[in-house]
């Protein structure tokens, strides 16, 4: 069977989507091939890899790319984690079968420790959705 996949996209390729690029691989990472990349890509925040590690999942290899990195490239599904007022990560304009919209606020602009926690299980829950939509 031909794994389908997917592109986690957000502003800077250091929190949301590598979030949801570690999540998809460990939820369904038999049925989905998952990336990320960000508008103004930065490096892995440290409260990212807490997070994701706290939870038991690897982040081994994890880094940040550019939009540019996938460009010509094509993907069953793109996820966009940006706010909706954020909108520089929605300007990718490569091949997607289906692209998704998940309005997920930024935890490096929230002065709350357990941000990126509570942006992890929203993506979690949001994956935890529509998985089963998307692997029939």
């Amino acid at each position: 069977m031909l794994k389908r996949r997917v592109l986690f996209l957000c502003n800077a390729n250091s929190a949301r989507s590598l979030m949801g690029e570690v999540l998809l691989r460990h939820m369904a990472g038999d049925k989905f091939e998952a990336y990320s990349a960000g508008a103004e890509p930065d490096e892995p925040h440290a409260y990212t890899l807490g997070a994701l590690q706290k939870q038991g999942l690897s982040t081994s290899g994890l880094k940040s790319k550019p939009l540019a990195h996938f460009a010509g490239e094509h993907f069953d599904y793109v996820i966009v984690l940006c706010d909706k007022d954020k909108q520089a990560c929605y300007e990718w304009e490569g091949d997607a079968m289906e692209t998704f919209y998940w309005d997920i606020r930024d935890p490096r602009l929230i002065a709350k420790p357990d941000a990126y926690e509570q942006a992890l299980q929203e993506i979690r829950r949001r994956l935890q959705l529509w998985l089963p939509l998307h692997t029939s």
